[in-house]
């Protein structure tokens, strides 16, 4: 696991990919304390030399369950001079020891880079994985397009960054999304739609809390999301749950984990 000062993360990775591109640099990580969360998109934070920082916190949800307060976090550093605010909140660690991938951005360059590593099966075999490629009714922007399979249609990605563990968090029950999401519910129309034209259409959860074991739809937090999805299943969109290892010095996608779209498919 993370020590202090011993924890990485990828950097940004281009927009467009072919299997030969080399792994992205990693970037060191600062440690601190959590001292609180606020306006939605700022955290303040205690560091190892005792100073007070402000940082931006890249996650639009809630983060229900997941601001225990003086948890350990690790910020990343930008040499943007045009930023606000130079460090951004990464990672977070429980009192259970549960890592959390704070960033939700980064879910993108984590599943990404797992599919040009031929890693993740199901999407296995495309010689080429474009990032934000314009598409559907609703003018959206498909966080992957891969294309150049020899036997597959090309296939839309939407990607999605889970981390609400509900209580008891001992069944390790995540679900998504963690506030409601019209965003979300807009993404799901769109892949019905690409399916509708025979293309593959699939929807990507990458799980950033090493606690969660399983994904469903929040329906109680999102009703409309959680029947929207349900559609999609149903008309031949694809739901695919990876978990992210946050051991060594960097986050991957570790393995697949059990999506439930309802209460009666649990055992």
């Amino acid at each position: 696991m993370f020590g202090q000062g011993e924890c990485y993360y990828a950097g940004k990775i281009a927009h467009c990919l072919v299997m030969s591109d080399p792994p992205p640099k990693r970037e060191p990580l600062i440690h601190g304390r959590l001292i609180r969360r606020y306006k939605r998109f700022l955290v303040d934070v205690l560091l190892d030399d005792g100073s007070c920082v402000t940082a931006h916190c890249p996650n639009t949800g809630s983060m229900k369950n997941c601001l225990p307060s003086h948890a350990d976090v690790w910020l990343s550093r930008s040499d943007n001079p045009h930023r606000k605010y130079a460090l951004t909140w990464e990672l977070l660690r429980t009192r259970r020891g549960h890592f959390i991938g704070v960033n939700t951005i980064r879910a993108n360059s984590i599943v990404r880079d797992a599919i040009t590593r031929g890693q993740v099966d199901e999407l296995a075999g495309y010689s080429t994985v474009a990032a934000e490629k314009k598409y559907g009714q609703e003018k959206s922007r498909i966080d992957l397009y891969l294309s150049g399979h020899n036997s597959q249609v090309n296939c839309y990605v939407e990607i999605k960054s889970v981390t609400l563990l509900e209580v008891p968090v001992s069944r390790g029950r995540g679900f998504f999304p963690d506030s409601v999401s019209e965003r979300g519910t807009r993404h799901l129309r769109e892949l019905i739609q690409v399916v509708s034209q025979g293309y593959r259409g699939v929807l990507f959860y990458c799980v950033q809390h090493s606690g969660v074991q399983s994904v469903s739809p929040a329906k109680e937090i999102d009703p409309i999301y959680a029947e929207t999805l349900a559609q999609a299943v149903a008309q031949g969109v694809e739901v695919l749950a990876y978990k992210v290892s946050f051991r060594g010095h960097k986050p991957r996608l570790a393995g697949r984990v059990p999506f439930v779209l309802s209460d009666s498919d649990h055992v």
